[in-house]
């Protein structure tokens, strides 16, 4: 076969040998020496030809299948299966729900990161073990790796990380790791850290507007303690830290419940958009007055909470994404931490 001639393995170099044949097949292609549906050699008559174990060229064939690089066609052989997108890095961005902030932050990485990549998304539901099947199967299939750390325990707790994605995380080359959204201390060395600080941004937005605070008598947070997509509890920390300091009347909900007990000089900070609605149509069913009988901060921007008047808390997800892009681009590491504002709306 003329392909021998074009693969090129190096008994001198220090990069293992399928990761070699990995390597070449691709160079190939990028330069036009492979076309698709072109037959490469099967893994018998390869190993032969480079004298080289038959464990060695079929671990790089399992990569090159796992990237649709080549497949496999029973009683045939192997063959190129994909000539596009082969030079392009291809990325894999894995987040926790398909919120609708989520969602922006993966629209603005696929703005910033340019044509010159191909990002696929994944969605794992707080889900450990989808998580590490996604990971398990996809280890070596990609160049870099965008990931949201988010899991929910048996008993619907939050956690930023386990010990077996932690695991899985590890066996991911640093260089190909970038962390969004949450940060573990214990997680080293990767490439890039973009990351809220959910104690201290909400208690840093809510002195940023104490003397609109103090005008009501009552702080209550709705924080969700059972939700399928658990919130961390470091907001709850950050609000009674903030509480405590001021000296301030609050209490803490699971939820909104109805025909909820409102009271002139209630404060409400909610976080899920369900829980926004259900006080918002309870506020106008009692007559009350937003923003002056009862105010409503909630979490994250949403184009729904700007046609409301809602004012929010809420991450820079554009920036989040933008950095990651940047990272991946200029190949340096970082560790941001990400802005949090507050926007001031007439519901406060």
């Amino acid at each position: 076969m003329d392909i021998y001639k074009f693969i090129n393995i190096d008994e001198n170099s220090r990069v293992p040998k399928y990761q070699q044949i990995v390597d070449s097949v691709i160079t190939n292609i990028s330069n036009g020496n492979f076309s698709i549906d072109q037959k490469i050699p099967s893994i018998n008559r390869f190993s032969e030809e480079f004298y080289l174990s038959r464990d060695t060229v079929e671990k790089a064939y399992s990569i090159l299948k796992e990237r649709n690089i080549i497949t496999s066609i029973r009683g045939k052989g192997f063959y190129i299966s994909r000539t596009k997108l082969i030079s392009k890095v291809n990325i894999l961005f894995l987040i926790n729900k398909l919120s609708n902030y989520k969602l922006r932050t993966y629209n603005h990485f696929i703005n910033s990161i340019g044509a010159n990549s191909h990002t696929i998304l994944h969605v794992y539901h707080c889900d450990e073990t989808l998580f590490l099947n996604i990971l398990e199967k996809n280890k070596s299939a990609f160049d870099y790796f965008v990931i949201m750390p988010h899991f929910k325990t048996e008993h619907l707790k939050h956690v930023s990380f386990t010990e077996k994605a932690l695991k899985i995380l590890n066996k991911i080359p640093k260089e190909k790791l970038i962390v969004l959204d949450n940060l573990k201390p214990n997680l080293k060395g990767v490439l890039g850290e973009v990351y809220q600080d959910f104690e201290n941004d909400i208690y840093e937005a809510l002195n940023k507007v104490i003397n609109k605070v103090k005008k009501y008598e009552k702080l209550i947070l709705v924080y969700p303690e059972k939700s399928v997509y658990p919130y961390p509890r470091r907001i709850l920390h950050g609000f009674r830290k903030f509480c405590v300091e001021h000296k301030l009347d609050f209490e803490i909900l699971h939820k909104v419940y109805e025909d909820m007990i409102l009271k002139k000089g209630d404060l409400f900070i909610t976080i899920e958009e369900a829980d926004l609605v259900n006080l918002v149509k309870q506020v106008r069913e009692d007559e009350y007055t937003l923003g002056s009988d009862i105010g409503i901060i909630s979490y994250n921007e949403t184009p729904l909470k700007e046609l409301l008047g809602i004012t929010v808390v809420s991450t820079d997800f554009k920036v989040m994404a933008e950095i990651a892009a940047q990272t991946i681009l200029d190949k340096k590491k970082t560790s941001v931490k990400v802005p949090f504002h507050i926007i001031e709306r007439d519901s406060l």
